[in-house]
This record gives C-alpha cells, sequence and structure tokens, in this order.
C-alpha cells in the first residue's frame, strides 16, 4: 500500500491507519483523507488552539511587512523630513518621499495603504473568528487575542490616518480621513467604502486601545515577548501618542501617569516595568530590554532586507546621509552624548549606525519605547503649564545619555522655549525611528527645503497637496466610494 503523507509527522500516519481498522466506512474516509494541516480554510482555521495562535502571530507578521513596520514605512517616514541627504535618486528607496514628489502611483503609497489595510483585515478576520468559536481556547486567552488584534487594528489606523489624511490639528479632525473596516472581509464584494473623518477615525483608534488595555494581560512569560507581543502597557503608551497627535493633552497625562511615577528615575510600577536603559545597549545588545515597549523583531529566518530594510538604505547602502543643517548640527547636542555615536563618518559625511548590524540586518526595529512616552508627556505638560514636571521629563531623557549636560536657562525658562527644546530631544532622540514626518505634521509645521550630493528637495507647507501622502490610484480604481 502506498501511504500519502498529509503531515509531516509520521507518526501520526501509522495511528490514522491503525484507527482505521477499528471504525466504519465513514470513520476510515474522514482519518484516510484528513484536510492537510497545511491547508487551513476558512471553515477549520477556528479549530484548534495552535491555528488560533498561528493567525494571532499572522497579524504580527503582516504589521512587519516591507512596506509596514519592517522597513519601508520607517525609510519613507524619514526620508520626508529634514534629516537625511538622499545620495543616490533611487525611486525604489524612497527618493520620491525625499523630494517631494509622491503621487498617486507611486509603489510606495500603494504598498503602505495595503499594508495597512491587511493588517487590519487579519485583526478583523481574528476577532470575528474567535468571537463566533468559543470554547476553542480559554475564556481568558480569547479575551487577550481579541485585545492584541484591537491593538493592531489601532496601531494600523494610526499609521494610516497620520499618512494620507489632514493632520487632527487643522480643523479638529473635521477632514476625510479613511475607510473604516471594521468587519472581516474574505471577497471583493464590500470593497465600496467611503472614508470616515479624521475624527472618527482616532475615535475608533481610542475605543480600540481602551479595550485592549482592558483585555491585555499585565505582562508576557518573557522579556521577548513583552517586547514583540502587546500588553497593557503597550497600549496605554500607545495612547499617549494618539492623544499628543490630538492635541488632548489632559488625556495624555492622564494615561502617561498610569506608567510613569511621579519623580525621577522615572518608571512603570504596574505591569512590565519600563525605565530608561542604556541607550548604547538597547541598539545593540539588548533589544529586549525593559526600555522597549514594542519592537519589530527580526531573525535569520524571519527578517526584511534589500531595499525594504531601513538599515540597509541608510547605512549599509549608504544611501542616506545626516543632514549637518539638520538636527544632527545642532550646537546643544554635545559629543559627549552617546547618541552621538551612532554615526560613521565616510567621504566626508556622516551615517546613522542606530541599526548598525550587517546584512541580513537583524536589528530590532523599535515602534514604541519608553523615552518616547516620557517625551509625549513632556510636551503634554509643557503645554498644559507644568513647566517643573516637563523639564524633569525631558532632562531624565537627555541625562540619560549625556548625565553632564544642563538645560540653558533660556531653552527651558518659558512655555515656548520648553516646548520647542522637547521638540529638539524628540528629533535627537527618535531619530530614525519613523517620528520626524508626523512630528512635522501634527505641529502644523513646514517641511524646509534641503539640499545636498547636487540634489535639492523644496520646502512643503501645510496647504499644500504634497503635504500629506495621496490616496493611492489602486484604492480609487478598486473603491468607488473613495472620493466621494
Amino acid at each position: 500500500m502506498k501511504i500519502f503523507r498529509t503531515t509531516n509527522n509520521p507518526t501520526r500516519i501509522s495511528l490514522l491507519f491503525t484507527l482505521a481498522l477499528t471504525f466504519n466506512a465513514c470513520d476510515q474516509k474522514e482519518l484516510l483523507n484528513p484536510n492537510p494541516e497545511t491547508s487551513i480554510t476558512g471553515e477549520n482555521a477556528f479549530q484548534t488552539p495552535e491555528r488560533i495562535l498561528g493567525l494571532v502571530n499572522g497579524i504580527y507578521k503582516s504589521a512587519k511587512g516591507g512596506n509596514f513596520y519592517g522597513g519601508n514605512y520607517y525609510t519613507y517616514s524619514e526620508a520626508r523630513g529634514e534629516e537625511f541627504i538622499n545620495r543616490t535618486s533611487n525611486t525604489f528607496t524612497a527618493f520620491e518621499a525625499w523630494n517631494q514628489t509622491l503621487n498617486a502611483s507611486s509603489n510606495f503609497i500603494a504598498g503602505l495603504w495595503a499594508s495597512g489595510y491587511e493588517t487590519i483585515n487579519n485583526a478583523n478576520i481574528l476577532i470575528k473568528g474567535v468571537t463566533d468559536h468559543p470554547g476553542i481556547v480559554t475564556e481568558a486567552l480569547g479575551k487577550q487575542y481579541i485585545a492584541e488584534a484591537k491593538f493592531l487594528r489601532a496601531l494600523s489606523y494610526y499609521s494610516l490616518v497620520t499618512s494620507y489624511a489632514r493632520p487632527f490639528n487643522e480643523d479638529q479632525g473635521a477632514s476625510k480621513g479613511l475607510p473604516l473596516r471594521l468587519q472581516a472581509e474574505t471577497t471583493t464584494a464590500n470593497n465600496g467604502l467611503a472614508r470616515s473623518t479624521v475624527a472618527e477615525v482616532y475615535a475608533q483608534i481610542i475605543k480600540d486601545l481602551d479595550e485592549a488595555e482592558a483585555g491585555l494581560p499585565l505582562n508576557h512569560s518573557s522579556s521577548l515577548l513583552n517586547t514583540t507581543r502587546a500588553h497593557r502597557n503597550t497600549a496605554i503608551a500607545l495612547k499617549t501618542r494618539i492623544y499628543l497627535n490630538s492635541g488632548k493633552y489632559d488625556k495624555v497625562i492622564e494615561e502617561a501617569k498610569k506608567i510613569v511615577s511621579a519623580q525621577p528615575p522615572f518608571s512603570a510600577e504596574t505591569g512590565v516595568k519600563h525605565k530608561l536603559e542604556n541607550i548604547v545597549e538597547i541598539f545593540t545588545t539588548n533589544y529586549t530590554s525593559s526600555e522597549s515597549i514594542l519592537s519589530v523583531p527580526m531573525t535569520e529566518l524571519d527578517n526584511v532586507t534589500g531595499q525594504t530594510s531601513f538599515p540597509y538604505v541608510f547605512n549599509a547602502n549608504s544611501e542616506y546621509n545626516l543632514n549637518p543643517t539638520g538636527i544632527w548640527g545642532d550646537t546643544e547636542w554635545r559629543a559627549a552624548d552617546l547618541r552621538r555615536t551612532f554615526s560613521r563618518t565616510a567621504s566626508g559625511v556622516q551615517f546613522l549606525t542606530k541599526y548598525n548590524k550587517p546584512s541580513p540586518f537583524l536589528d530590532y526595529l523599535p515602534i514604541i519605547r519608553y523615552s518616547e512616552v516620557l517625551l509625549n508627556y513632556a510636551e503634554a505638560a509643557a503645554r498644559k503649564g507644568d513647566l517643573p514636571t516637563a523639564v524633569k521629563l525631558v532632562s531624565a531623557v537627555r541625562y540619560r545619555s549625556d548625565a553632564g549636560y544642563v538645560f540653558p536657562n533660556a531653552a527651558v525658562g518659558t512655555q515656548a522655549a520648553l516646548v520647542n527644546t522637547i521638540l529638539n530631544e524628540r528629533r535627537i532622540e527618535l531619530l530614525g525611528e519613523g517620528f520626524r514626518s508626523n512630528d512635522i505634521v501634527r505641529n502644523l509645521r513646514i517641511f524646509p527645503a534641503k539640499s545636498g550630493n547636487g540634489l535639492i528637495a523644496p520646502a512643503v507647507e501645510p496647504a499644500q497637496a504634497n503635504y500629506i501622502f495621496p490616496l493611492p490610484n489602486t484604492e480609487i480604481i478598486t473603491n468607488k466610494l473613495l472620493l466621494d
């Protein structure tokens, strides 16, 4: 008898044939012709705990896509700002973003949109599947998985709405935002969906994060999982970012206080005990430190390489050097600052080495770090007039890397000066982590002109159409209601 293997487990194959001898013909048919383990359909995807966990991991995997948090989201967000100078005019590595000429047909414009909505739909499928199949996993685990899906849906909508829609602070979210897809879609039947307002998208993001906070565990079983899977403090940390983006500074402070102690040294006192760690180690030898709230992991078997890899484009292939007239040239950023060590010099210019591992580029890419939470809190406190708290918070971030530095009174003595100092500290601390473009847009500031290597990029003012990404032609064609 010839045996056709349906799994990679020979023991199970033998067991199937042994059992077949004792069952009736109907049972024999089911046992001898099982659905292959590698062929999972919508009908059986939620039949076992292992498959459900695989679907949860699949949402994280889609968020790690090359056009999303695995690479290009960082590349294009950083290229649009003023901190880097392009050297290659390579349209495949964000030159159109750098010189402000992205259009509706650009590959990245379609790719980011598709990756974001793929992650959203994967989350929707998981939420529906777990809800529709009670008892396959424990109630507590099902609640956690749904919370993780809602967190990743919120993160994806944040990334899309801040890229393709007008900034919230321009008109309190009255502008058209994104199609708000909250149902699991397995066909193209519901492609047509009009855009909700920016305010409605933000409201859904906060709703998802509030529900995620309630359903996520306080911590996971290892530092690796605490870094690569969402837990309660992950949802809270992201809420500080969302509220900062929408100018709700009281809410930033309210959320931050849940995970930031009242006095330095600042730390989270419940859940994962987040705190600032050695800045060099967290980017070189300790990707799962207590400072890492959420990061994209890379392994030999699961990584992002080539032209979608941020470390490859900005460091290994030398396509973008640090702009000497950007934050890199700030005289208040002293040579003694450990963050200055994230650079190398070649051809007379400096390149960012925050991600410095060679091919296959196994540096973890941070999505949320504790230092960002402190800076979010500092900015909100400063804007609300609580200058002493804001100074303590921004000082903690600076002194961690440059213990001998003292902010001059002119930099922190007034509300306007302190807000500007905090925004500059964000440029230093979060350099190369995908924040600069959004910080420009949420504050309704001009994208500065930049030049170097014989290349020129014009300034872009808030009123210009290319202040935000255009809607992709690929979506316009398939969603007839997108432009309504």
